[in-house]
């Protein structure tokens, strides 16, 4: 992988004579046309009768054989990783695949053969140490990196984009510096998508989807343009604030951490306290529910006795009423201390209170 800075694109009227392909690599070296000539006159004669050729044929046969090599010459080679770019008296006429390959000799055709398969890289918003002259580190370029957000902030972001060729002959022809095509347009496409997002998911999750949308829009533009390039990947390597306020930018993120953190432990709370709650509430609606059945049971119950001593009392109403006195009397006396006046005995009576009796003698034991 190679940065697109250090790209050479190849060129048609920088190709070495002979149908130089471009690439740097030296075509098949051509035989001695000497040794080809002496070594055809020898077979010649070994046909011509008296062993000797005439003065006219050897030059004959030595256009023949140079008029062959020329016409070989024409062979060429594609490597797997290359395309063929063919040259008609240097206009661009056709684009052949990797294999072996044949184009009209020199000086009529002539081939360039640049890689097609290699990836290519360029940076926009900084400079490695290699491209920006710097010992070390890496080298901002506030100029391209710094951009507007839809929100009216300022975003810093370093980016770099990895393209290959996918057409040689629009690559070589239709565009003239490839390298700073690509970068102008990544810059374009960048800046539009930028003013369409707000700052904050710049910084954070929205990466992927801003690169996803960068590489369709550069794709676009250099297919208007016929350039023959294809985008392989946006990269987005830094986006921050501007150092003038990153300070106080990372300050705004750690105040909205706490707010996070203390949102998360306000919502435990409430997840633990809300259930108890609901659990309370019901068992108290259970319980009010227990004693309203339990009410209205004891007042039926009562009910249906006041009913059934009615019917009795409708019956017999001295007994009943006997009755009734003798167990109001003996709930109502039932826990109090009792002294007996007769007045027909002459004053109180003797009173043995066998209750009290019983209660100290269980007490005793």
């Amino acid at each position: 992988m190679a940065n697109g800075n250090d790209f050479k694109g190849g060129s048609p009227w920088g190709a070495p004579p002979g149908g130089g392909n471009g690439s740097g690599r030296s075509g098949p070296k051509p035989p001695n046309i000497d040794d080809v000539i002496e070594k055809l006159q020898k077979l010649i004669n070994k046909f011509i009768p008296g062993g000797k050729s005439s003065n006219g044929k050897p030059i004959i046969f030595g256009l023949i054989l140079l008029i062959l090599i020329w016409a070989f010459s024409g062979l060429y080679r594609v490597l797997p990783d290359e395309q063929g770019v063919v040259l008609r008296f240097g206009k661009f006429v056709s684009t052949t695949q990797p294999g072996l390959n044949y184009h009209i000799p020199y000086p009529v055709e002539t081939v360039l053969t640049p890689k097609v398969t290699k990836v290519n890289r360029i940076d926009v918003g900084f400079r490695a140490a290699s491209d920006s002259g710097r010992s070390s580190g890496v080298g901002d370029v506030p100029e391209e990196s710094l951009m507007l957000t839809g929100d009216e902030n300022i975003v810093n972001i370093d980016f770099s984009v990895f393209w290959v060729i996918k057409d040689a002959g629009n690559f070589l022809f239709r565009i003239q510096s490839p390298v700073e095509t690509v970068k102008a347009a990544s810059e374009t496409a960048m800046r539009e998508v930028i003013a369409k997002s707000k700052l904050q998911p710049i910084l954070t999750k929205g990466r992927s989807t801003i690169e996803i949308e960068v590489q369709e829009i550069i794709q676009s533009i250099l297919d208007e343009y016929e350039s023959g390039i294809q985008i392989t990947q946006v990269q987005t390597q830094k986006a921050d604030p501007p150092d003038q306020v990153i300070d106080a930018f990372r300050d705004v993120q750690a105040a909205r951490a706490d707010m996070e953190r203390s949102k998360n432990e306000a919502e435990a709370y409430a997840n633990d306290v809300i259930p108890r709650a609901r659990g309370d509430a019901a068992k108290i609606l259970q319980e009010a529910e227990a004693y309203k059945k339990q009410v209205v049971a004891a007042a039926e119950g009562e009910a249906s006795r006041f009913v059934a001593i009615y019917n009795e009392y409708a019956k017999a109403k001295q007994v009943t009423q006997e009755r009734m006195y003798l167990e109001t009397m003996e709930k109502v006396l039932a826990d109090i201390d009792k002294v007996i006046i007769d007045r027909k005995a002459g004053g109180v009576v003797p009173y043995l209170p066998l209750p009290e009796l019983s209660k100290k003698g269980s007490s005793s034991q």
